[in-house]
């Protein structure tokens, strides 16, 4: 008897493995792609840096970059910025859109030097701002240097209530962005009770697959649309490959949740491997931002907002007027009963891993371009606010973590007007989560339950 008991479990423990090792062998398929892409370049709108005879810029994979915009976040073109430092010299202007980037041959320590003369007349740099200043590489070869302004003999305060109007609708399409996410997490909790660790990793693919295949020179819609793709066919590969075979085993949730922190972190170094550790940009990641009255906002968060909105309302409506939506809402209300009553669960739960990765997927395409930068880890680095967006709507509530990651975006962007440092925003939100649950634990659409 002991010998069958040990037998079986052996069996057991050879099927989890390989289940396993399908997942894992999925993520190496798809980023195998992505090792040729570390050494590949994209597009860039900025001007080409004049630099010394001796050295060609073109074979440079280093770059100290940045902005230059006034406090009313017009670009400042045509600002001449010299580099200097490990026997290389380098200069450049910057372009239409404030951006601009001078390539060093190492990573090292230069001196950052903003010709004054050069700023457009009406601005200034801010008072104290150093210049020049000395900047130094720390484990990234693209190195960005911000310069802060001021508005000279422009009134600034009149610029309140403009500044206002343009941090929320920067904080709608964060908001929205963050949703995409937040409601894939949501569905893959509500229909499987799973909390997943790994989503963070299921964003940054869809960033990483992009800037792959457009390395590849594939038309950029279509690499959209494979990354997407790609972030589908990973959902599907987890649930088939482990999250099946686990529930089958009668797993609990605990030990399914520490296995998706441990498939997160080797997601994570997976991407890294083939990726790098470097700050990549995406095709048409810099644009100069465009008017619309007294909103000011730049062509790439535009598209986000209406992104995110378009498809978000397409998945209401499949979820609420849809056979396969009102079967996902049984499934997340109550399986056991949804599946005597003939709905197959174990396919609804397939296709909402399948939807999942592909939101996070597009989730993640649009984080980088807000962002702007590619980078292993940045899944991991909004982990938390999609699950405060989620935790504060409503577990399991589609349409709360909608409303519950809006909320959280614009609280984020609204901080750095009244004066809250940018660093600290983000914490302004898991605060703000933190209060909101003190008095009302279920979230704001979720349904107060008893324990015990």
């Amino acid at each position: 008897m002991r010998s069958t008991t040990r037998g079986l479990s052996q069996r057991r423990g050879w099927r989890l493995l390989k289940a396993m090792g399908a997942v894992f062998a999925a993520v190496a398929a798809l980023l195998l792609i992505v090792a040729p892409a570390t050494h590949a370049t994209t597009p860039s709108p900025t001007p080409s840096p004049s630099v010394s005879p001796s050295v060609s810029n073109e074979t440079f994979t280093n770059n100290i970059s940045g902005f230059l915009r006034g406090d009313d976040r017009t670009p400042l073109a045509g600002v001449k910025i010299a580099v200097k430092g490990d026997g290389f010299t380098g200069s450049t202007e910057s372009s239409a859109n404030g951006s601009w980037s001078i390539g060093v041959p190492t990573q090292g320590t230069y001196e950052v030097n903003l010709d004054e003369s050069t700023i457009p007349d009406g601005r200034k740099l801010a008072d104290g701002q150093e210049n020049p200043r000395t900047v130094t590489f720390s484990q990234t070869s693209n190195l960005s240097v911000i310069f802060a302004f001021g508005e000279g003999i422009v009134v600034q305060q009149q610029d309140f209530g403009k500044n206002l109007i343009n941090r929320l609708m920067a904080g709608l399409s964060f908001g929205l962005l963050l949703a995409l996410a937040a409601v894939g997490l949501s569905l893959i909790f509500g229909t499987t009770g799973l909390t997943n660790f790994a989503h963070g990793e299921m964003v940054t693919l869809g960033a990483v697959l992009v800037f792959a295949f457009s390395a590849m020179n594939l038309p950029f819609w279509l690499a959209i649309l494979l990354a997407v793709l790609g972030g589908g066919l990973f959902g599907y590969v987890q649930d088939a490959g482990l999250w099946k075979p686990l529930r089958r085993r009668g797993t609990g949730l605990v030990p399914m949740m520490i296995v998706s922190i441990g498939l997160a972190l080797a997601t994570r170094y997976a991407i890294q491997f083939y990726f790098g550790g470097a700050t990549q940009q995406l095709p048409f990641a810099q644009s100069a931002e465009i008017q619309i009255g007294p909103i000011s906002i730049s062509p790439n968060n535009l598209w986000s907002l209406l992104i995110s909105a378009v498809v978000i309302s397409v998945l209401g409506i499949v979820l609420l007027k849809t056979r396969l939506g009102k079967a996902t809402r049984a499934v997340a209300d109550n399986p056991a009963l949804a599946a005597a009553s003939g709905i197959d669960v174990d396919s609804v739960i397939r296709i909402v891993w399948i939807t999942g990765g592909m939101l996070a997927s597009l989730g993640g395409i649009l984080w980088a371009y807000y962002r702007p930068g590619v980078t292993f880890d940045m899944g991991s680095q909004i982990l938390l606010l999609i699950f405060a967006g989620v935790t504060l709507g409503g577990l399991g509530t589609v349409f709360g973590a909608l409303i519950g990651s809006v909320i959280v975006g614009i609280f984020v962007e609204l901080t750095t007007v009244f004066g809250l440092a940018a660093d600290l925003k983000y914490v302004g939100a898991l605060f703000i989560m933190i209060v909101v649950l003190l008095f009302r634990p279920q979230g704001i659409l979720g349904r107060r339950e008893r324990v015990g």
